[in-house]
């Protein structure tokens, strides 16, 4: 298989495996703070995002993005669950960077978005404050 194919290949099952929600393992708690959050959160990303992010958060270049240091991650919580709730994407990110598009987790529920998203903003060398289920809330309902 030819460079070109290889990688739209990759695109193709990264957006297919995005798409799939993935429930945390059992026995964690949503929306609790503490340990079980933080296992729900890394049990979300390692379901539904590493496929494109990878597990490093370090995306594949010019592919999909790095979760590392990204302005989307560590900005505004409320911009970020839009964008990964309801596909409605930040001012501050500019369209075309990238060739595959972002899937919508409509189906994450406000205190399991929260989850990833102190995940994400705790993770990959990222340091920002954890994000809590009312902000998801408020977010979404705007």
């Amino acid at each position: 298989m030819d460079g070109q194919r290889s990688w739209v290949l990759i695109a193709v099952l990264g957006s297919i495996a995005g798409c799939t929600p993935a429930s945390p393992s059992a026995g964690t708690a949503h929306g609790s703070d503490g340990p079980a959050s933080a296992r729900m959160g890394a049990d979300l990303f390692n379901g539904n995002c590493t496929a494109c992010h990878q597990r490093s958060g370090q995306g594949i270049p010019g592919i999909y993005p790095s979760l590392a240091g990204s302005p989307t991650v560590l900005g505004d919580p409320k911009a970020l669950a839009r964008w990964v709730v309801k596909g409605q994407r930040p001012a501050s990110m500019p369209p075309g960077r990238y060739s595959t598009a972002m899937p919508q987790f409509g189906w994450l529920r406000d205190a399991d978005a929260a989850g990833l998203f102190t995940y994400l903003r705790s993770n990959f060398g990222n340091h920002a404050p954890p994000v809590d289920a009312a902000t998801v809330a408020s977010a979404l309902g705007e």
